[in-house]
């Protein structure tokens, strides 16, 4: 089967020749990318799916990515494909892991610029097998083995089962002149150095290594999926259940970490996932709940419930006046406040409900978050105190305090839905209204 009937096939096994549909494929004018974008351009003429080309030049190599972005333009022009493109800032790392991360924020700006969900990537199974066998060295277990998947999410790998020499023989005989990136040969890269140096002498031991490696990978996909079954039980909505990974053997525990990073799309090696583990193991009883950092932005959050990953986030202050009776929206919440003469029950904390005495007290209020210099009497004490030790003595985790709505007069919080009041009014004989704060379903 040649290179266009393996990508025809794989394009009918997911539904991607699908009329109109837009193809995105990530060109960045190498041999790989060339022969993909040649061929899916090709086959649009048979399915009527639309191909569009997006180039980033990661800016590192001067003159040369600017003659690689223009040989992609130009080439694009020619085959009368659509081409965007976009250049890095100078400030970013020159790390593979800062152009990794700037990369897979690129296509997915051109996936919701388009609203498609579908980007094509160029990897290869001489790609597939350098991943492997890099991750074999790390140390990233039987996760790492099976290599790159051929879909993930709106990612997909038409060329996964199609070698390099294969690719460059293609290009050759339909005269495409793809970009010779001179990066590529520096072998202070570990997958150059691995390329050029290590597979050669594998290719020593076993003329046909690659198959080797590429077969073992698709041992450990097969053996993935079914954990990946028993993981999900525990495991799911981002959020891992504490008790049920306590009462987990260790290797199972070690599996659901690396979901979690391959989930978050970070590279992992033994030493992170034994890292995160040992750190759960300490904090898993903690009721207020630890972090600790995976990346500069994202944090791990561990209390004797559950255990999920926290996304850094600009602290924005909402605040609304209440002014009378009645229905406020804020954020995604409806708060609602009426007159309250007859006392049926007493809500629970959990209800987002309360009922209080509002005698002392006009109706001037602001339903805001919390700000620097709040003060709160808690419920039976003579006292005020800042807001921030009330929440910490209610084992409020750090990154909740930020989300959450407080009825306020000026600096002093009369009323934390679901944590608890303030001393001010509370009901001495009989409530005089009922306040509620209920989530509005998205």
């Amino acid at each position: 089967m040649n290179i266009t009937d393996k990508i025809e096939k794989f394009l009918d096994k997911y539904k991607l020749n699908t009329p109109e549909k837009f193809l995105i494929v990530a060109f960045s004018g190498g041999y790989d990318s060339m022969c993909l974008l040649h061929i899916i351009n090709n086959l649009s003429k048979k399915y009527k799916f639309i191909p569009i080309a997006i180039h980033l030049n990661h800016n590192w190599r001067g003159e040369e990515s600017k003659t690689e972005e223009i040989n992609c333009r130009n080439f694009c022009q020619l085959e009368n494909i659509k081409f965007y493109s976009e250049t890095l800032s100078s400030k970013i790392k020159k790390t593979e892991t800062a152009a990794r991360k700037a990369r897979y924020e690129f296509f997915e700006k051109y996936a919701q610029k388009f609203n498609t969900d579908c980007i094509l990537t160029a990897h290869n199974a001489d790609d597939n097998a350098e991943t492997v066998l890099y991750r074999l060295v790390k140390g990233t277990g039987i996760y790492g083995l099976e290599g790159i998947k051929e879909q993930r999410g709106i990612f997909y790998r038409p060329l996964l089962n199609v070698y390099r020499e294969e690719i460059e023989q293609y290009c050759l005989s339909n005269n495409l002149s793809p970009n010779q990136d001179s990066s590529n040969s520096n072998t202070k890269y570990k997958r150059n150095l691995i390329r050029h140096e290590i597979f050669p002498i594998l290719s020593q031991i076993n003329p046909l290594f690659k198959e080797s490696i590429n077969s073992l990978s698709e041992i450990a996909q097969l053996e993935n999926e079914y954990f990946n079954k028993i993981i999900s039980k525990i495991y799911n909505n981002n959020k891992i259940n504490t008790k049920d990974y306590i009462d987990c053997p260790i290797q199972l525990k070690q599996r659901i970490i690396h979901s979690l990073y391959q989930d978050l799309n970070l590279n992992y090696d033994k030493e992170k996932i034994e890292y995160i583990l040992n750190f759960i193991e300490k904090n898993i009883s903690s009721k207020s709940g630890k972090t600790c950092s995976l990346t500069s932005d994202v944090w791990l959050y561990v209390n004797n419930k559950e255990i999920y990953t926290i996304k850094k986030q600009e602290k924005e202050i909402s605040s609304i006046k209440i002014l009378k009776c009645g229905e406020y929206f804020i954020d995604n919440y409806k708060f609602s406040i009426f007159p309250k003469t007859e006392l049926d029950k007493l809500p629970k904390d959990e209800d987002n409900t309360a009922l209080v005495d509002f005698t002392d007290f006009n109706i001037n209020f602001d339903l805001r978050h919390r700000k620097n210099g709040d003060l709160i009497q808690p419920l039976g004490m003579s006292g005020r105190q800042k807001l921030k030790k009330y929440l910490n003595n209610k084992k409020i985790p750090n990154h909740i305090k930020d989300s959450l709505l407080f009825l306020c007069v000026n600096n002093e919080v009369l009323w934390a839905p679901s944590i608890g009041i303030s001393n001010k009014i509370k009901v001495r004989t009989k409530p005089t209204h009922i306040l509620k704060l209920e989530k509005i379903k998205e």
